[in-house]
């Protein structure tokens, strides 16, 4: 068993396995009507869904190199993708939630998708200009980009809470990798977490109260795959951070918003130690 795709649920404070494969899978998403995940693995997009649990691959028409940065519209009716197959680097694409041709976004490169805004107007990115990799926004048909970071340090990971009032992200600016948050409008920036772990991908619950993330071992550079970390809940009432589950994942485990929508259960992978 390489993958383990499971459910984890805030109430009980337990896991549930959906489905375990020998290849590689990554990154769930949950759908809006809760009732399929969609993850990725060797290129392509799987849905899996949970009253019969398998990998059912979705038509991505040409993209057929499509890493673990995709995601669900806050309709249900469209996946965005990241892609390398026609510009050799990451491109960010739309296509239909159930599969077809997918239409381009922006074909800059490198460009990583993260974050979906709740109005469905606008795509949050990673994306590297100017040398350097920042939080860049987009509209979801095209057009002008607006960088909301500076080049200070690495900037990843975007996304939005469910009232569109901030943009979580997670970046090195201050010196080492922590959760930031920032107004779309690219004011109000302020860092979150400061302690001694590498914290990566935040992700607001559907809820408001809660912001999910990894958190790595300290010196960990990047965001590699195959690490003892922790997935970690910031109470957003209180500031208190609770470790809800020490795995064996990193990269690939919740790269991408993962929420059920009902904000109590959320999606996750684990991987199987060498």
């Amino acid at each position: 068993m390489r993958s383990s795709l499971e459910i984890f649920d805030l109430d009980t404070g337990e896991s549930t396995v959906v489905l375990q494969t020998d290849r590689l899978i990554e990154a769930p998403n949950w759908s809006r009507d809760g009732r399929f995940l969609v993850v990725n693995g060797d290129g392509r997009l799987f849905r899996v869904d949970l009253d019969a649990p398998g990998l059912s691959e979705i038509d991505t028409g040409f993209a057929k190199d499509c890493n673990n940065d995709h995601g669900i519209s806050p309709d249900g009716t469209m996946l965005v993708i990241s892609d390398g197959t026609r510009t050799g680097q990451s491109a960010i694409y739309t296509l239909p939630i159930a599969g077809g041709e997918p239409q381009p976004v922006t074909e800059k490169t490198p460009s990583y998708w993260h974050g979906w805004s709740p109005d469905g107007r606008t795509l949050a990115m990673c994306a590297q200009r100017d040398g350097s990799y920042g939080i860049v926004t987009i509209p979801v048909g095209g057009g002008e980009e607006t960088r909301l970071t500076d080049a200070q340090g690495h900037a990843d990971g975007p996304d939005y809470s469910p009232d569109g009032e901030w943009i979580w992200f997670n970046s090195s600016r201050g010196g080492t990798m922590q959760l930031w948050r920032v107004h779309p409008d690219g004011t109000g920036m302020e860092r979150i977490t400061d302690d001694d772990r590498v914290n990566w991908f935040p992700h607001p619950s559907p809820t408001g109260d809660g912001v999910l993330y990894v958190a790595y071992e300290s010196g960990i550079e990047g965001h590699p795959r195959d690490k003892d970390v922790e997935l970690r809940l910031l109470d957003l009432g209180d500031g208190s951070i609770r470790t809800l589950l020490p795995i064996f994942g990193g990269q690939g485990s919740i790269n991408v918003p993962c929420w059920h929508p009902g904000g109590r259960r959320f999606a996750f992978v684990r991987y199987a130690r060498p």
